[in-house]
């Protein structure tokens, strides 16, 4: 295992030794059942540590979710990014949601492999969930544009917030988000990610919060 690679998550995060364990052990997880099921692109692999993990964190780096939150990952694939967040946030209950099952899957073994008890799996289409529980959070990585997103997850937050943001959705993205945001119609605040990391990968990446009730 590439130390330097493994380094990156503890020059940004304080993590105990049940979460470095984890972490550890999704070096391996990964490549395995990508080779079954392809969940990562071949180029990305090598970098998981850095294009997945840690770009999966970013969120932590905008809000500490208080225990007891929920939070739900639309479109996850092979669970991102769910599946580091749970992993940072042992109290916190982490629903991963993707229309494909073959992915679910992996999602399944891998928070088994690692013994995660606040991941709950399930396949299924976003507009197609069950209208509870409701969710403190719900979290993205570039699955649509936001105004096409926003409808199937309008309807699912939580009223009351028991976090330093108000309920809302957190939604990993890239590149110039202005069109994007006119086109949403709604109050957002966009995070440049490479104001926490400085690895060349995040110059372009964001996190854009909307807030449920309208204010940011």
């Amino acid at each position: 295992m590439d130390k330097e690679v493994n380094g990156i998550l503890s020059n940004y995060f304080d993590l105990s030794e049940r979460q470095i364990q984890c972490f550890d052990q999704l070096h391996e997880l990964y490549p395995f059942w990508n080779n079954q099921i392809n969940v990562i692109s071949r180029k990305d692999i090598d970098q998981i540590e850095e294009h997945h993990f840690l770009h999966s964190l970013a969120i932590a780096k905008i809000i500490q979710f208080q225990k007891g939150s929920r939070v739900l990952d639309i479109g996850t694939g092979g669970g991102f990014p769910g599946i580091p967040l749970a992993i940072y946030f042992p109290e916190v209950e982490f629903t991963l949601v993707d229309s494909i099952g073959k992915k679910i899957k992996v999602v399944e073994n891998i928070s088994r492999e690692l013994g995660l008890t606040n991941v709950i799996p399930i396949t299924s289409r976003a507009e197609n969930l069950a209208p509870n529980p409701k969710y403190d959070f719900i979290v993205s990585r570039a699955v649509t544009r936001l105004n096409e997103f926003w409808p199937w997850v309008a309807h699912r937050f939580e009223k009351k917030n028991k976090n330093s943001l108000s309920n809302g959705l957190l939604a990993l993205k890239g590149g110039d988000l202005q069109e994007e945001i006119q086109e949403l119609g709604k109050p957002a605040k966009v995070y440049s990610i490479n104001e926490f990391f400085k690895e060349s990968f995040f110059e372009t990446k964001k996190v854009v919060f909307v807030p449920n009730n309208g204010k940011e």
